[in-house]
């Protein structure tokens, strides 16, 4: 795996910002934004990478950070059997160039990114909203998106159709403990003479060598 991220970061120049190896055996590349189409033909079209395929493109949020989301690339070599992650960061405002140029099925995987966290892809052609509906407010996986959503839906007997209505909650958000009873206990009624007689008989120590 070091091997390859070398190699890669070599061949790649500018476009690789670090290399590191996650696990023990999960190559990652942290690459440069504005470079990340080049890259991918690259990772895609060299012999001694040849990523032919496209996995996955997802996005990760960290409010706290200045480029507060990670779009992640995870690509695997068939011909190889080989797999590196490719991560990029932005800001709710900056474009990540689209890599449908070289990958087509990464427009579904790009909607989904923007449906989800709101990151806009630039060159994207297709770019709309995939798993919300029509008229969606906000981007739901976003770390800071209400809990409850902004509207809710149910289908109106009068009107006869599906109607959109602000969140409307019958009782406050409650926090649940869902510890099981058991795992609390550390001793459980009657377990006192179980005790009592392993003391006695020298047991409460464990067995001596």
């Amino acid at each position: 795996m070091h091997e390859l991220g070398a190699t890669i970061a070599a061949a790649a120049g500018p476009a690789v910002q670090e290399v590191f190896v996650e696990r023990g055996q999960e190559l990652v590349l942290r690459a440069t934004r504005e470079m990340i189409v080049p890259l991918m033909a690259m990772l895609r079209d060299d012999p001694r990478f040849a990523f032919e395929q496209l996995v996955d493109l997802c996005g990760v949020d960290y409010p706290e950070r200045a480029e507060r989301f990670e779009v992640v690339y995870n690509l695997l070599s068939l011909a190889l059997n080989q797999r590196v992650r490719v991560i990029v960061s932005t800001d709710e405002a900056t474009p990540v160039p689209s890599i449908a140029s070289v990958w087509v099925a990464a427009t579904w995987y790009e909607r989904e990114c923007w449906d989800m966290y709101g990151v806009v892809f630039a060159g994207l052609t297709d770019l709309r909203r995939l798993l919300t509906d029509y008229g969606f407010e906000g981007h739901p996986l976003r770390k800071d998106f209400p809990l409850t959503g902004h509207v809710e839906v149910r289908y109106d007997e009068e009107q006869k159709r599906v109607v959109y209505e602000p969140v409307a909650l019958t009782q406050d958000f409650r926090n649940f403990d869902f510890l099981s009873p058991w795992e609390g206990m550390t001793t459980l009624p009657g377990d006192e003479k179980v005790h009592l007689v392993r003391a006695e008989r020298g047991q409460i120590e464990g067995p001596k060598a």
